[in-house]
């Protein structure tokens, strides 16, 4: 009996010219999910694998590594008869889960922790995880964790401190964004955990939601999660990255109930102007759309340019922002975020209803990573010299910027913000036509680790994401084994 993955694998190399991105396409499933497939990391449900199996012509039990398709009717479940054993039953994956991926930590890193686990020494420029790249936190956050330890060991209210959320409150003022109280403030688990959170309490089965693509793929994984359809709008990279906003207004169907922005952008470090801003703002009035706002990296903005919250654009409309200080105060372990929900609530008292009650079932979230908020958010900012000429990130920035253009086939739009660069391939030059497979490739022959752009919902094999928090020494020494590497690579 063969296995799914080696089904898949067969169904791409004969009907889909080896591609996984053309098997993608046929499926409508996301290249995500196909790839965990092809890699034996994941199984489609049945409903799934009836899905594939009437696109490509076959059974869904060949499908799911039957050697024959099975003719009878699915047995009813009785008890047995004395003597007999009844086969175990078997338990799949929820339906639930079909079509949702996070490949930030999918089977190119699964490869990569294998061969660390060989001993083999691997340049990361995949997640943007500030610590183990040497940017501490700052001591007073420390010294106030522990502190405050004794102090929160118990459950706190179920939005969270009242100090917490006092600051939270007082640094929206300072943004601009209007209408925000006490009680239109959550924390959570980092931002992600209120991302989830937040689509749980504001999808239906059906709904369509906006989101930029290239994308932060919690955002397309979270809505799929919660039934919705994720529909992404382009971002125009010939624009600095910023949202196509023709290309917004013609994916909007009478189906689409939200849009979300990314800004600064994760991965192409994009910051959005704000007459782009008000320009989804206008398209969110006319379509009457909830606005969904990921801040997280409000605070790492370089050459004297100036985040503008788009909730301070819109008073007469509810929009919720998401924030926290997992990047800007490198303390993405201790998992401190927060949801703000601002404007014109009043025909949104139904989701607050929701997101009262997800937030009281997970009961409150971290209370010593809540207890650093208040400390966090005023007064000296640290971070700030890291972004100024000189400062690690802006030289950083600027140094993987000039070698990503400086080698053939590659070019990249400068980031105005973050860690990330979003480079792209010129396959006219660089013949690519899968770049999971890239990436792989790159990862066994030069002992480095990127993201594939497909990974963030880019719609075409041209892209990855580095992230630049390794000093620049240890940028140099990657990006000179990518320029070596793709000097002679070829899929074709």
């Amino acid at each position: 009996m063969a296995n799914v993955s080696e089904r898949i694998q067969q169904l791409i190399s004969e009907q889909c010219g080896g591609s996984q991105q053309v098997f993608a396409e046929k499926t409508g499933l996301t290249k995500g999910s196909v790839s965990q497939y092809v890699n034996g990391r994941n199984e489609p449900s049945k409903k799934t694998a009836g899905k594939i199996a009437e696109v490509f012509g076959v059974s869904a039990e060949w499908v799911l590594g039957a050697e024959e398709e099975a003719d009878a009717a699915p047995a009813v479940r009785t008890s047995p008869k004395e003597g007999e054993k009844r086969p175990m039953r078997t338990f799949d994956k929820s339906q639930k889960l079909d079509g949702v991926c996070y490949d930030v930590r999918g089977p190119v890193l699964d490869e990569a922790n294998r061969m660390r686990d060989n001993g083999v020494d691997i340049i990361k420029l995949n997640i943007g995880n500030p610590k183990p790249f040497k940017f501490d936190a700052p001591d007073e956050i420390v010294v106030d964790m522990i502190y405050n330890l004794r102090d929160t060991e118990g459950y706190s209210d179920s939005k969270g401190l009242f100090s917490a959320r006092k600051a939270i409150m007082q640094y929206c003022q300072l943004k601009k964004i209007p209408n925000v109280s006490m009680e239109d403030i959550y924390t959570g688990n980092g931002a992600s955990e209120l991302i989830t959170m937040a689509m749980q309490g504001f999808v239906n089965n059906g709904d369509e939601i906006l989101l930029p693509m290239p994308d932060y793929p919690l955002w397309t994984a979270s809505i799929k999660l919660a039934g919705g359809n994720p529909v992404h709008y382009r971002c125009d990279e010939q624009q600095n990255w910023y949202p196509d906003i023709n290309d917004i207004r013609k994916k909007i169907t009478p189906n689409t109930t939200g849009i979300v922005i990314i800004n600064p952008n994760n991965p192409t470090g994009s910051l959005y102007p704000e007459e782009v801003l008000k320009q989804i703002v206008e398209v969110a009035r006319e379509f009457d759309l909830m606005v969904f706002s990921d801040e997280i990296y409000d605070r790492l903005v370089m050459d004297g340019k100036k985040h503008v919250s788009i909730a301070s654009l819109m008073p007469d409309r509810m929009c919720v922002t998401f924030n926290g200080l997992s990047k800007s105060h490198r303390i993405a372990g201790y998992r401190v975020g927060w949801m703000v929900l601002s404007g014109n609530k009043k025909n949104a008292q139904g989701f607050i209803t929701g997101l009262n009650l997800l937030s009281s079932m997970r009961l409150c979230s971290n209370v010593p990573g809540q207890s650093v908020i208040q400390t966090a958010l005023g007064g000296y900012q640290s971070a700030d010299e890291l972004l100024l000429p000189g400062g690690r990130l802006y030289e950083q920035r600027e140094f993987i910027y000039k070698a990503i253009n400086d080698i053939p086939g590659l070019s990249a739009v400068k980031p105005d913000a973050a860690f990330y660069i979003f480079p792209k391939i010129d396959l006219n030059k660089i013949h690519i036509k899968d770049d999971e497979q890239m990436v792989l490739d790159f990862l066994k022959q030069k002992r480095v680790l990127m993201l594939q752009g497909t990974a963030m919902n880019w719609d075409k094999p041209d892209h990855f994401r580095i992230v630049y928090l390794p000093d620049r020494r240890t940028l140099g020494k990657a990006t000179e084994r990518l320029a070596e590497f793709l000097s002679t690579y070829s899929q074709y």
